[in-house]
Order: structure tokens, then C-alpha cells, then sequence
């Protein structure tokens, strides 16, 4: 965060801090939503650090006497100033301004306290900016190693779907409206469901309430432990937090959260996806969570959030064709088990 080192403690430094530092309390162990550094640009040599790193924000008031405003005034053209001027506009994000996949973000407005009020106000809009450049960022990390295709291809070709998958997961269920994949390591346990259902036509009823029951119902019969009675379940004794998003183009809810194991000890983060598909008339939930005791945690959620960002859905088949796909696949169960 590039900012005089006399407004370290003023009102815009703190929302910022707020904003982009925030702890992430649906970990197991909480860290920031990301780690700040304060750097007062004194000098060119300050500026060609700050250039070089991979998320940088330059934050003052427009007319101020600071190095870093008059640096704002330098990147910001006339008629935009007048934007910030008339209350207009605060916040201009930029990206691969000096170096590829890097995300900058020039916060102003007439006075610090105006400049705090509105980079609160914009709390999720500044979030989700940031976001969706680290999530691709993310998934040129994750699939540089290598993808699973020829399961991606099975699920697109059997189920109507896919996403991308990352080289070391492995197809663990796979039944007609449910699978799992995943990556059983000893010491870090990832998985991944997604469930669907046909023929939705109405999803007034779609809201938290009942994509937790649904995923806690879904957990209890399908994630279970090696326990007798032992299932995954969600720990609602911490936060589960849910918001309404608009995901891949489509009308969903993500909630983040911890899980924890039924008569048994284990426990981790989750991040759940549910989302209306309107031209297949189907709903998904897909679920990606993580047992990995040693771990820092919020790493893995991202790239779980990465992965999930990669969804498809076949626009080519009628829902009456993805029926038949359901009635197929179930009618292999049933002679498999015969």
C-alpha cells in the first residue's frame, strides 16, 4: 500500500485495512484476506519497488501535498480527476500496468475521510476486483502442472459438465447425480462433490437456509468417515458466512465455511457453490473442503475457488437429453450392483 507515512493511521489507511486485511474467520486459523505492507514513497527508488509488485495500491486524497497524490495527479488525466472531483468516481483498477498478471488499484477522492467512506462502502465490489485476478492467477499455477482431460471429458460426455482438474486428483465416486474427486494425501485431504438436480424450473426457495441443509444432508450420506457414524457436517458454532453472487453468469450463493467430522476429530474449511443453470434447468452444488492439520489454509481456498471458476456446462443438450443422461447412468448402477 503506497501512502504517506504520515496517513499510516488516518481514516483511508484503517478502511483499507480493513478492507483488504480483514481476518479470514472461516479458517480454522484465521489470517488476513491479505498480508498489508505500508510503504511511504519518499523517492523514484520507492516507486520502482512499488512497481515491481505483484498487488499494489497508491491511496491519497487527490489535492493533497504528498508524493503519492501528486503521483495519483500524474496517472490520472484531467476529465478523470474531475470524475473523483465530483464524487463521481474513487477507485480505478488497473491491470498488467508495469508486469504481466499484475493487479493495481488507484484509491482518491477529495478528502480522507471521503476516500474512507467510499472504499468501505465498495467493500465487496474492491474485493471481488482483486479476486478475480487472483483466481487466474491461481489457475495458470494449478494446471501448469498438469490437468486430468480424459476426466474431464468423461464427466462432459456422461453428466453434461465440467470443470478443470488439477493433475493429482482421482474420480473417487461417480453415480448419476453425485461425485467425488480426490487428492488423499496423508497429511493433506482434499475433496470435491458436485451434486446436481434435473427439471428445476423454480428456484424462489434457493437462499442459505437451504443450501446448508441440503449440503449437510448431502454430507451426512455421502463424506463419511471411516468411523462407524461418523459423517462430515458443518461447524455452526463458527462463522458460515453465505452471499448471493452471480457465478460463471449464473444466479448462485457461496457460502465459506468450517466442517467438521461427526464422532470423530477431524475438521477443516469448506467453500460451497450453489448455482442455477437456466438453460439446462439444473441445479448444482459443488463443494470443495480440505483436512490438512499442518497446513495454513488459506492458500488451499483459493485454489479450490480457482478450480471451481473453471465450471462449463453443455448448453447443447435439452434438459429432457440430461434426464436421459441421469436415467442412463442410474440404470448402470443398478446392474453393477446386480
Amino acid at each position: 500500500v503506497i501512502m504517506d507515512s504520515t496517513k499510516w493511521d488516518s481514516q483511508s489507511a484503517n478502511a483499507i485495512r480493513k478492507v483488504f486485511g480483514s481476518p479470514i474467520t472461516t479458517l480454522p486459523s484465521e489470517q488476513p484476506r491479505f498480508d498489508l505492507h505500508f510503504l511511504n514513497l519518499k523517492d523514484n527508488s520507492d516507486l520502482e519497488f512499488a512497481k515491481q509488485q505483484k498487488n499494489v495500491i497508491f491511496a491519497a486524497p487527490l489535492n493533497d501535498s504528498t508524493n503519492t497524490a501528486a503521483y495519483l495527479r500524474s496517472l490520472l488525466s484531467k476529465p478523470v480527476q474531475q470524475l473523483v472531483e465530483s464524487g463521481k468516481n474513487f477507485a480505478f483498477p488497473l491491470r498488467n500496468k508495469w508486469y504481466r498478471n499484475q493487479w493495481t488499484l488507484l484509491l482518491t477522492s477529495t478528502s480522507d475521510s471521503s476516500l474512507a467512506h467510499r472504499i468501505l462502502d465498495s467493500e465487496q465490489q474492491l474485493l471481488d476486483n482483486i479476486m478475480t485476478v487472483q483466481r487466474q492467477r491461481y489457475q495458470e499455477q494449478i494446471y501448469d502442472r498438469g490437468e486430468q482431460v480424459a476426466v474431464e471429458d468423461t464427466l462432459w460426455k456422461e453428466h453434461g459438465w465440467k470443470i478443470r482438474i488439477e493433475h493429482d486428483y482421482t474420480l473417487d465416486v461417480d453415480t448419476a447425480d453425485f461425485i467425488v474427486l480426490r487428492r488423499s494425501l496423508p497429511d493433506n485431504d482434499r475433496w470435491i462433490w458436485v451434486w446436481w438436480k434435473n427439471n428445476v424450473n423454480n428456484i424462489d426457495y434457493l437462499d442459505p437456509q437451504w443450501v446448508n441443509a441440503t449440503r449437510d444432508s448431502l454430507n451426512e450420506a455421502r463424506i463419511q468417515g471411516t468411523e462407524d457414524s461418523a459423517y462430515v457436517t458443518t461447524e455452526y458454532r463458527t462463522d458460515v458466512i453465505s452471499r448471493t453472487i452471480t457465478f460463471k453468469g449464473f444466479y448462485g450463493i457461496v457460502t465459506h465455511g468450517r466442517w467438521r467430522m461427526h464422532h470423530g476429530a477431524m475438521g477443516g474449511p469448506f467453500v460451497n457453490y450453489t448455482f442455477y443453470v437456466p438453460y439446462q434447468h439444473r441445479l448444482y452444488s459443488m463443494e470443495f473442503a480440505e483436512f490438512a492439520p499442518r497446513y495454513r489454509k488459506r492458500r488451499f481456498v483459493r485454489e479450490f475457488e480457482a478450480m471451481a471458476y473453471t465450471f462449463k456446462a453443455d448448453s447443447t443438450l435439452t434438459p429432457a437429453q440430461l434426464a436421459g443422461k441421469l436415467l442412463r447412468k442410474s440404470d448402470e448402477g443398478q446392474q453393477a450392483k446386480k
